[in-house]
């Protein structure tokens, strides 16, 4: 039994939600008394997640690196919902591994527009409406690849270096209202976006946990829904840890 975090009567909007980390924090935001809209590239799965989960969740099918069509999910959660109360930017990609001098170019250029592009503009898109109801909770899905790097993951790792620095850029800038931004930087989980690297990388992030094991996603989502709560009032442009020991900062 997991401690549930007050989210009642909240409106939340989670990218990449239809299945891993997305799907576990939506999951576990229901059960705290949120509704959630999935934002997904893949609407239709997204949709079956959503019905799976039950009524408090939609999905819509959003390609997160097309900031007009992220304008447009927005005004559609505010057109049926009236606000947006928390934002997790989670939808994110891996791609290949391979040193960086050999990396593929659209490859490096599709995990940055995705992984970083996607959360500026979820940011961009949601902020304003916020700042209008000066309440809102941020939080964005980075990793621990963002603060110590992995070796033939450099455009990954990159990526969530560049989120991390956005999340404390924004939580300055919010200060002055009832809003915050904080990143999550996990450890792997064993989610599908593991077929996108090679066993050997696999091997090397489980080797580089103190706790000798990956992440679940219920672990990840609970630190998530603490992130998304008003509780979380006076931390902003924060780091919360959940790499099993591995980076300890």
């Amino acid at each position: 039994m997991t401690n549930r975090i007050d989210l009642d009567g909240k409106v939340a909007v989670v990218t990449g939600g239809r299945q891993g980390i997305g799907r576990a924090i939506t999951e576990r935001f229901v059960a705290s008394g949120a509704r959630v809209v999935i934002w997904d590239r893949e609407g239709i799965e997204a949709a079956k997640t959503a019905a799976e989960i039950g009524p408090e969740v939609c999905a819509r099918d959003v390609e997160i690196t097309d900031l007009s069509m992220v304008e447009e999910a927005r005004d559609d959660v505010l057109a049926n919902f009236g606000r947006i109360d928390i934002l997790v930017n989670n939808a994110g990609i891996a791609g290949p591994n391979a040193v960086l001098h050999e990396y593929p170019v659209e490859d490096w250029n599709r995990i940055m527009d995705v992984n970083l592009n996607g959360t500026f503009h979820c940011c961009r898109a949601v902020v304003p409406s916020m700042i209008e109801q000066n309440y809102g909770r941020i939080v964005n899905i980075a990793s621990v690849a963002g603060k110590e790097g992995n070796p033939k993951a450099s455009a990954y790792s990159a990526s969530k270096a560049a989120v991390i620095a956005l999340t404390k850029s924004l939580g300055k800038e919010l200060a002055d209202y009832d809003i915050s931004v904080n990143c999550l930087t996990p450890a792997a989980a064993k989610t599908p976006i593991f077929d996108q690297m090679s066993e050997e990388h696999i091997g090397y992030m489980l080797s580089r946990i103190p706790r000798q094991r990956f992440v679940l996603v219920e672990e990840v989502a609970s630190l998530a829904a603490f992130a998304a709560s008003a509780e979380c009032s006076f931390t902003t442009g924060a780091v919360f840890d959940i790499s099993g020991g591995r980076a300890t900062y």
